[in-house]
């Protein structure tokens, strides 16, 4: 069959994907093979492919095409999460384009547009991963948001809220002014900021004096309510009891006192603001102050800011200051660097306030989910992470799991008075009525019932994931209940999760402490943590700083095969990618080379005709090294080394198979091939396209449909992989002495600018050479003299003990050979006096390790034998 002279990705890559699909190869069912189960990391529905999912999604697809190969029945389950923050800013941007503000609409009306925004742009990204070749099962597609999944993410709340898990409390959060919601702990970034230290003037109440307060945040001073110092601090003993005048707002506020002042930093006293700083609001607790909340959700001072209200609280700290000193109430302003809370979603300058919000206590579903990590009934690759784990879950708080956002499931608490505990959690309003009834003997009808306005964290869904997507929490008396369901119990739990480092606190740890609180199970196996995708200065990628490329650009330059090899080739588990368009070019350099092994077996005339030797030499050898490298490739994903193996199946292809295999059979010019070799190599190939399938899709597929007409049902992706067997390592060695035999004849050659058709005449003391007929070939030598030396003038090289010297061809300088024999002598001499000199020092001799010193006596004799060879050669000279 005529194939063409290259690899065209974009002809293939779409063919092939339709073909899988209209095949169903993808799509799995509870079956009697065993099940291998993954669940995508779900994707912001608003999200588009970036560098992180092309890692991450490669290296599912690899695990995943893998199991298919190895006989499992392989569920990938692909989905979206409805990511209330980053949807709901872009819906109200969106309404706000069109003259709409949020606040003049009723929640209803907006998710009637979120809903629409959803389905006019949601998904994109799930589609983009089709043309990295991803093989989900697009028929169970999930979306955190959908009914199913909701209706599961209320009765988990409900359910936790009846254990006494879930609670409402005032507390102190971090509020993202830009988002207008407050967000957990575990969402709060602190980056360092250059800013000011600003010493501002208390005057003591009844006197003169002035106590100097350090503050980085003067614009909150509406908010002060007492100034704290040390008890300890001497310095401050006479003001003990007294009060102190706020400048510019002429609050008298009391100096109190508490050992949670640093006497060391700034001047020793610090201003309380209970409503803006999470430690005066722990003071403000502890000494009953009052609390003064001084801006707004917007983060511009309000009412209480006086002259100030209504601006911005970073334009506030400019003016302020320049306020403060004109009254000679700013003693100065040093530069300092701060550590300021940012929010991960929208980088948003975090306001802490206080509020009332939902939480649910953690410590108690930590510790078996601590548990299930440290004994390795979950396991962590790499296992450093486990450390980092057990550090966050040794430190866990409880979890504020309510957002003042409407895109999201809304809190399914029912209030039916205005008192703080008047309400009733139930799934739905008519429940509500029931357990109202039950819990409190209140009769009301449906329209007494207001439910709560928050919605859950989008984590408290995802959460649930695993489970969830399989339909896990349904019961028999709800609405979506199914009896006919059989996949939580065949594909829960799941067998491996991939994901980055980056989530382990909001996602992987939740997963599990969810497994084991509503399953008592966890939730997967293995988790493999990929690195962090990074440019050449080690920079992480992102929009903001321009330095990712687009993965669908890489995709069509290089093609979906050489992008997934590019980006694997340097990806070990939890280490960082440095990405590298050369290594995509190496990707597409592969895709190439093994086209071009195709093209040339395929282009050999097939004769009726017997084996030689070297054919079976070369049959025998590659049939011991395929079986040594599957073992290989199988230890190293039990570790989940993926870019390991990956180099174990590009070795076996490049150098082994194309390198040596192939040359070693190719038939001589104008000769053809025994059809009985080109049979063996076809079935090598085949093993080797289906060894590569998982890291290569496209490509393997495209050749294995080509070396002969195949139905459906023996398609390349549901084909299944060759087991490792035994094998012969003594015959793989061999072969490796064959290799460096053949090496040292074309190195002579090539460094004294022989022609590779010169034939070459051999002296050596072995007495044999194992694959002999390959030797002769490849090294393209004419006559072995065993167990003979030559008094000629020769090239003499050593291969372990085995000497081997080939008499210089006539068409040699014999003087500039002499000439460089004896400059490569006496850099030798030169060479072997300093390891002479290491070697006679007792004290390194007695201290150094013993394998260094091996190391040292091994490149003596070796230079000792090269020495002896090389005045031989200028005696022959």
């Amino acid at each position: 069959m005529q194939i063409s002279e290259k690899y065209n990705p974009q002809d293939t890559e779409q063919k092939w994907y339709n073909y899988w699909l209209e095949n169903k190869y993808f799509h799995s069912e509870p079956n009697e093979k065993p099940p291998y189960t993954v669940v995508i990391p779900p994707p912001n529905v608003t999200g588009i492919l970036h560098m992180g999912h092309m890692l991450n999604n490669t290296i599912q697809d690899v695990l995943v095409r893998r199991a298919r190969m190895q006989g499992f029945n392989a569920c990938w389950v692909p989905g979206t999460d409805h990511a209330s923050i980053a949807t709901e800013a872009k819906v109200v941007a969106k309404l706000k384009s069109e003259g709409i503000n949020k606040s003049d609409i009723t929640r209803e009306e907006f998710l009637k547009h979120a809903w629409e925004w959803t389905d006019k742009y949601g998904g994109t990204i799930l589609e983009q991963l089709k043309k990295l070749g991803c093989s989900c099962d697009w028929d169970r597609t999930r979306f955190t948001l959908e009914d199913k999944m909701s209706q599961q993410v209320i009765k988990s709340f409900v359910d936790l809220y009846n254990k006494g898990l879930i609670y409402r409390g005032y507390r102190m959060v971090n509020w993202d002014p830009e988002a207008k919601t407050n967000i957990s702990d575990e969402e709060v970034i602190f980056k360092e900021q250059n800013g000011k230290l600003y010493f501002l003037k208390y005057k003591i109440e009844g006197t003169e004096e002035f106590l100097s307060v350090a503050t980085t945040r003067p614009e909150t001073i509406f908010g002060d309510t007492a100034v704290c110092i040390n008890p300890n601090d001497e310095r401050y003993a006479h003001l003990k009891g007294k009060n102190v005048i706020v400048p510019i707002v002429n609050r008298v506020i009391p100096i109190i006192e508490d050992e949670y002042v640093d006497i060391e930093f700034g001047t020793g006293a610090l201003k309380i603001t209970p409503a803006h700083d999470i430690n005066d609001y722990e003071i403000g607790q502890k000494h009953n102050l009052q609390m003064i909340d001084s801006l707004d959700d917007d983060g511009n001072l309000n009412d209480h800011g006086l002259h100030y209200a209504g601006k911005s609280r970073f334009d506030v700290r400019k003016q302020i200051a320049k306020e403060l000193e004109e009254n000679d109430l700013l003693l100065k302003a040093e530069n300092y660097v701060n550590k300021v809370g940012t929010s991960e979603r929208t980088g948003a300058v975090i306001e802490p306030k206080v509020s009332v919000q939902w939480f649910l206590k953690m410590s108690e579903i930590a510790k078996p989910a601590l548990d299930v990590v440290m004994n390795d009934e979950v396991k962590f690759y790499p296992e450093k992470f486990k450390n980092t784990y057990k550090h966050w879950m040794d430190n866990i708080r409880d979890w504020n799991i309510s957002r003042q956002l409407w895109w999201g499931q809304q809190i399914p608490a029912f209030y039916y008075g205005d008192g703080e505990n008047d309400f009733v959690v139930a799934e739905d309003k008519n429940q509500a009525l029931v357990v109202l009834e039950e819990q409190k003997g209140i009769i009301a009808q449906l329209e007494d019932l207001r439910q709560d306005e928050d919605a859950l964290d989008t984590w408290f869904s995802s959460w649930l994931w695993p489970m969830s997507v399989f339909n896990g929490l349904i019961e028999e008396d709800d609405e979506f209940f199914d009896p006919n369901n059989k996949d939580f119990e065949y594909y829960y739990p799941t067998s491996d999760l991939v994901t980055g480092p980056d989530i382990i606190f909001f996602w992987v740890a939740r997963m599990i402490m969810a497994g084991l609180e509503f399953k008592g199970e966890v939730p997967f196996k293995n988790v493999y943590f990929t690195g962090i995708v990074r440019d050449k200065q080690r920079r992480k990628m992102s929009k903001q700083l321009g330095n990712s490329p687009d993965p669908l650009d890489l995709i069509s330059q290089y093609g979906a095969d050489g992008v997934r090899v590019g980006s694997l080739l340097s990806s070990a588990a939890g280490n960082d990618l440095l990405f590298d368009e050369d290594l995509m070019v190496q990707g597409r350099n592969f895709m190439t080379k093994i086209w071009n092994a195709f093209r040339l077996i395929q282009n050999w005339n097939k004769e009726d005709k017997p084996l030689i030797a070297s054919d079976n030499e070369a049959i025998e050898w590659f049939g011991h090294q395929l079986n040594k490298t599957i073992i290989e490739i199988d230890q190293q994903f039990e570790k989940f080394r993926i870019s390991d193996a990956l180099h174990l199946i590009y070795k076996l292809i490049w150098d082994d198979f194309c390198g040596w295999y192939l040359e070693a059979i190719k038939p001589n010019y104008g000769e053809g091939i025994s059809k009985e070799v080109y049979d063996q190599t076809i079935i090598y190939f085949e093993e080797l396209m289906k060894l590569l399938h998982p890291f290569m899709p496209f490509l393997s597929e495209e050749l294995w449909q080509l070396i002969s007409e195949r139905k459906a049902e023996d398609a390349l992706v549901i084909a299944q992989q060759k087991k490792g067997e035994e094998f012969n390592e003594d015959k793989i060695k061999n072969f490796e002495i064959a290799k460096e035999l053949i090496s040292g004849v074309r190195n002579y050659r090539q460094t004294k600018g022989i022609s590779p058709r010169e034939t070459a005449e051999v002296y050596t003391n072995a007495t044999q050479f194992e694959n002999e007929a390959v030797v002769r070939k490849l090294a393209n030598i004419s006559k072995i003299h065993f167990g003979e030396k030559t008094d000629k003038p020769s090239f003499t090289f050593l291969v372990g003990s085995t000497e081997v010297s080939i008499p210089l061809s006539e068409n040699l300088d014999l003087e500039e050979e002499k000439k460089k024999t004896e400059e490569e002598v006496k850099y030798l001499k030169g060479f072997l006096i300093s390891v002479d000199k290491k070697l006679s020092n007792e004290k390194f001799v007695a201290n150094a390790k013993p394998e260094v010193v091996e190391v040292e006596r091994k490149k003596q004799k070796d230079a000792q034998d090269k020495i002896t060879i090389l005045e031989e050669k200028l005696k022959s000279l």
